[in-house]
């Protein structure tokens, strides 16, 4: 069903760029202008020279972002700043990470994946996808003809067939490297043949659901037609068939899936009235905890819920919010999969910012009302300096919920999931031609 392919990948050489740390990036989307200008001072060979260029006042036509990455690719092939593999490999990649004072490991497969049409359910996204968004990454991709990150995917091994096969893999590392926030790198490239068709085996009768790269993925189906357009039928293996990913076992005891909260701002004064008890008690069963009580305190509280649930705080009160039968009952008549009904962000959306504060998906889409943050710290902040009226915190979305809902064929609310890491750009970059 899913065919997972090696890939000749291009690396870094190391006889020219010495250490690795001073090359790699974060992904595209969460670099600022900030570290943007760091990472073009920190090496001439950083990959935000080819992942996120600079843009300036004297761009046209003929020299823009896209062209001058296209250039700058093929000067560093032409140089041996980056060589191809000789042999097509799978490669083992692992991140080691703290959070909250705990240690993860998380391990990818990097592969290239055909591209599959979303109607074909091969691979199964989760949420929606906005076309202003893809057309950058479009014209970067038309310009280089190369997946310079991985898009972020999982898929279900409940037996552990891939992490055994991988295990032996991970002892001895051909690459390390630590990044900016002292997160652990780890590399090795797979070519034993046996192997290699053990993995493809394994995936051949697997569906892929998308973490990370929507848009990455759905721009690269728009590239493939357009190569097919203009050249006609491709070979079966022709690279503009596949792009770069990263595979994830879902039972993976890295996978870390982090909370978005919800900060609210801009409330009418009828629309704050809504945030009473009197009118929240219609879907949620509500446990007021004393305002002053520690966050921690709060979130250890919400986190022992097992129904749908959020902590909706302001400067007078922080409520417990559980969905009662009536909320249930209301969920049902969403027009989405039982699944979709059941998620925290879900409840949030249809029940409160809908029904109760009468927030349409418009206004939501358009960032009125409602901003995100992955950081409790930056949301209290917000609320105690007056740039929020109200804050809601939610827990981490386990990643078999969201397999759930793409199973269902359905699409999460904006703004879901967060699951981190991030990948790091620059370790192994995949050519289309």
């Amino acid at each position: 069903m899913t065919d997972v392919q090696p890939l000749r990948g291009l690396r870094y050489t190391t006889t020219k760029v010495h250490d690795l740390a001073e090359v790699i990036t974060p992904p595209f989307d969460v670099i600022d202008k900030d570290a943007q200008a760091r990472y073009y001072d920190r090496n001439p060979y950083n990959i935000i020279r080819l992942e996120l260029g600079q843009r300036y006042p004297a761009d046209n036509a003929l020299n823009t972002v896209y062209t001058r990455a296209a250039t700058t690719l093929s000067e560093w092939r032409l140089d041996g700043v980056l060589h191809q593999e000789a042999t097509p490999c799978y490669y083992l990649y692992q991140q080691q990470f703290s959070h909250d004072n705990l240690t993860y490991r998380r391990t990818s497969l990097l592969a290239r994946v055909r591209l599959e049409p979303w109607e074909a359910r091969v691979v199964l996204p989760h949420e929606q996808i906005r076309n202003k968004d893809k057309e950058d990454r479009l014209q970067l991709l038309r310009a280089c003809s190369t997946n310079f990150s991985p898009i972020m995917c999982m898929y279900d091994d409940p037996q552990g067939r891939i992490n055994n096969l991988l295990t032996p893999y991970a002892t001895e590392p051909e690459l390390q490297v630590f990044d900016d926030v002292g997160e652990e790198h780890r590399l090795q490239p797979i070519t034993d043949p046996q192997h290699i068709a053990l993995i493809q085996d394994f995936f051949a009768s697997r569906q892929i659901y998308i973490a990370d790269g929507h848009h990455r993925y759905t721009t690269a189906l728009q590239y493939h037609d357009e190569i097919q357009k203009q050249h006609g039928p491709l070979h079966p293996m022709d690279g503009a068939n596949f792009v770069l990913m990263a595979l994830i076992a879902i039972d993976d005891p890295g996978v870390l899936v982090l909370p978005t909260h919800r900060i609210l701002s801009d409330l009418s004064t009828q629309m704050l009235a809504t945030l009473t008890i009197d009118h929240l008690s219609t879907f949620f069963s509500i446990q007021s905890i004393e305002n002053a009580a520690p966050h921690t305190a709060s979130q250890e509280t919400l986190a022992q819920t097992s129904l749908p649930a959020f902590i909706l705080k302001t400067t007078e009160q922080t409520l417990l919010l559980t969905i009662n039968e009536q909320g249930v009952q209301q969920m049902k008549q969403s027009g989405h999969s039982s699944a979709w009904n059941t998620l925290d962000v879900s409840v949030i959306k249809h029940l409160l910012l809908n029904t109760l504060l009468t927030i349409d998906d418009s206004d939501i889409a358009a960032g009125k009302y409602v901003r995100y943050s992955h950081e409790t710290e930056q949301a209290l902040q917000s609320l105690k300096n007056g740039e929020a009226q109200a804050v809601l915190f939610l827990k981490g979305i386990p990643f078999q919920q969201v397999r759930d809902v793409a199973l269902a064929d359905d699409r999460m609310p904006q703004k879901s999931t967060y699951l981190y890491p991030k990948l790091i750009t620059g370790l192994v970059i995949n050519p289309l031609w």
